[in-house]
């Protein structure tokens, strides 16, 4: 079982490389392809916005496919796109094979997230979570170096270290993924998109949407916010973003124990209010080297532990379409991604390098105030209910005592495919 959840953790890990390594070799593939620096970050803002809009669409055309398949494909389509990259000869073609590498990202992460939770039993859902989310944090401290490193004199063998991930991650699940549940009949185009009319799917999506905005403001330019501490020193901003990516594993882990023992709300609520207290003492910590790597050590633990609750939320929301909704979730941690440069740079150009990271203490701010509302106690069968410890739903009883909600085969993703 748990040999399973790592396999499907190293095709997160192949993906999250991907989409984040980029920007450490985007001087490379401007020289290479004769375009400005600017122009090859589109790169990472195609793949972003690509993966945002075709993982929701990409779950419900797939929806009758067994999850092994599915899995397998997506791996395919991703491996060979990153090899497409890897000998792309012009950047209009570097940008086509990003979108097609998106593609096969949009539908193997949500897919394997809502494998992961078939797996296991439901009081230990968001561990597995958390293992299949941790291919994405390790890609922070591991991955992203790595490439960076391997890259340093020729961009494609980055790629071609993307390909190679995915190519081990394809057989490991080839060989030992097998006796999923099969899926249960899949509902049409109209009933699938059902749950997108519930006020608390779209409220807990635009949570993640605005938490992932307000980390990467300041991630993409963590270098500027850290400046009065390194110096432009590359060899201290390399600790910082050292730590960053060692703390961001410890917070997935956190993250999965804390929501299967103490609920979604309080890991939402008081995650989204750490980080948002670090990114309000970040213009005072940069000062000095110890307040940087304080910084690095609360902000990316508080907001990776937050990162396994929000799409656990969403689909205890609507469990029988928690395929849809994960999916949903990865639409909108893309789309925060891919909003952030933007912001971040106006962020910058407004209030300058040292205050701009207020910006992401207000988006924080908004989006623990989202989760608040969407993970509230709500009226279910005349009584309040809420989602108790491991995303399970609470009904209460005519004592107004909260209970758990009966069981049912749609309590877990593999209800539906």
């Amino acid at each position: 079982m748990r040999l399973r959840l790592l396999l499907l953790a190293l095709g997160t890990f192949a993906v999250g490389t991907d989409s984040m390594v980029m920007a450490g070799i985007l001087g490379l593939v401007a020289r290479d392809l004769d375009v400005s620096v600017p122009a090859a970050g589109q790169i990472v803002t195609v793949f972003a916005l690509s993966y945002a809009v075709l993982a929701p669409v990409l779950a419900t055309a797939a929806a009758r496919w067994p999850r092994r398949r599915l899995l397998l494909t997506a791996l395919t389509v991703f491996t060979v796109a990153n090899a497409l990259s890897a000998v792309a000869p012009t950047y209009p073609i570097l940008l086509a094979t990003r979108v097609l590498a998106a593609a096969g990202a949009a539908l193997y992460t949500p897919t394997a997230n809502a494998v992961a939770t078939t797996l296991v039993p439901p009081e230990r859902r968001g561990r597995a979570l958390a293992t299949v989310l941790g291919g994405m944090t390790v890609a922070t401290a591991l991955g992203v170096p790595l490439g960076t490193y391997l890259g340093r004199t020729d961009w494609r063998l980055t790629m071609w270290l993307v390909v190679a991930l995915g190519a081990a991650a394809f057989l490991g699940l080839a060989l030992l993924l097998r006796d999923l549940p099969a899926p249960a009949a899949a509902p049409d185009l109209r009933a699938r998109l059902a749950p997108l009319r519930n006020r608390r799917v779209l409220v807990a999506a635009a949570t993640t949407l605005v938490f992932f905005l307000a980390i990467n403001v300041v991630y993409i330019y963590l270098g500027t916010a850290v400046r009065p501490a390194t110096g432009g020193d590359a060899g201290r901003l390399s600790l910082v973003m050292l730590v960053s990516g060692v703390t961001s594993v410890a917070g997935n882990w956190l993250g999965g124990r804390a929501v299967d023992r103490f609920g979604v709300r309080v890991v939402l609520l008081a995650g989204g209010s750490a980080a948002a207290a670090a990114f309000l003492a970040l213009p005072w910590a940069s000062a000095t080297m110890t307040g940087a790597l304080l910084y690095a050590g609360v902000a990316p633990l508080a907001g990776w532990a937050v990162a396994v609750a929000l799409p656990h939320h969403l689909a205890s929301i609507e469990p029988s379409s928690a395929p849809l909704l994960i999916s949903l979730n990865s639409s909108a941690l893309y789309l925060g991604v891919a909003a952030a440069g933007g912001v971040g740079s106006l962020a910058l150009t407004v209030l300058g390098a040292h205050w701009f990271p207020l910006v992401s203490t207000v988006l924080a701010l908004v989006a623990v105030s989202l989760g608040a509302v969407s993970t509230r106690r709500r009226v279910s069968g005349g009584g309040a209910g809420t989602d108790g410890p491991g995303g399970t739903t609470l009904i209460a009883t005519s004592s107004g005592t909260p209970a758990p909600a009966p069981a049912r085969t749609a309590d877990s993703p593999q209800g539906v495919a």
